[in-house]
């Protein structure tokens, strides 16, 4: 999943919160220079990621892009899972998904001495942009894949993936209307459970 999940994931917690949206940028032991429960955030995080990349829906979702997006179709579901959540109005209104990004925001901004270089360099451009807001249009969609296309070593199609996208669209949708509420029930019992974390 990407930041908008996880950070939806994080059901309201903020040391959770901290580490769910860090764990990428958080490499083997150095997890271990953070509280706790910023490590319980890291360690939901993987989990999560682990159970999305499992999952037959994503599976099945990931063959609809895998002809553009070849071996990093699972980076772009991640993208394309984050673009429903944001206009899902069972999780949240409108109004509240802008409210719900500005108080991600804040909590990051707040503790941004302590998170790593790298994400502090990201963190700037996730604000002034409003990504976690901004996934429900469609442009934003676009313009996450053409960002991983730049960074990618071995994919250049972000056009033609999003092509698909727009192509496959409601059955992008039917399956993250089918697997995001089997995610968070993953995700509360992980949190539930920490001993299994």
């Amino acid at each position: 999943m990407n930041f908008l999940a996880h950070a939806v994931l994080s059901f309201g917690d903020p040391e959770i919160l901290t580490g769910n949206m860090i764990s990428d940028f958080v490499k083997g032991n150095l997890q271990y220079n953070y509280t706790p429960d910023i490590q319980r955030g890291i360690r939901l995080h993987r989990a999560i990621d682990r159970f999305t990349d499992l999952h037959p829906l994503t599976r099945e979702a990931k063959k609809l892009l895998y002809p553009a997006a070849g071996p990093y179709a699972g980076a772009l579901i991640d993208i394309v899972y984050d673009h429903f959540l944001a206009l899902d109005e069972k999780e949240e209104p409108e109004n509240g998904w802008h409210e719900f990004s500005q108080s991600v925001y804040t909590e990051l901004h707040a503790r941004s001495t302590t998170l790593p270089d790298n994400f502090v360099r990201v963190l700037p451009y996730m604000i002034e942009h409003n990504w976690l807001f901004n996934y429900r249009h469609k442009q934003q969609i676009e313009q996450s894949f053409r960002g991983i296309a730049r960074r990618a070593r071995y994919f250049d199609a972000a056009d033609a993936a999003f092509r698909l996208f727009e192509n496959c669209y409601p059955e992008f949708e039917q399956r993250y209307r089918q697997f995001f509420p089997e995610l968070k029930s993953f995700a509360m019992n992980e949190l539930n459970h920490p001993e299994k974390s």
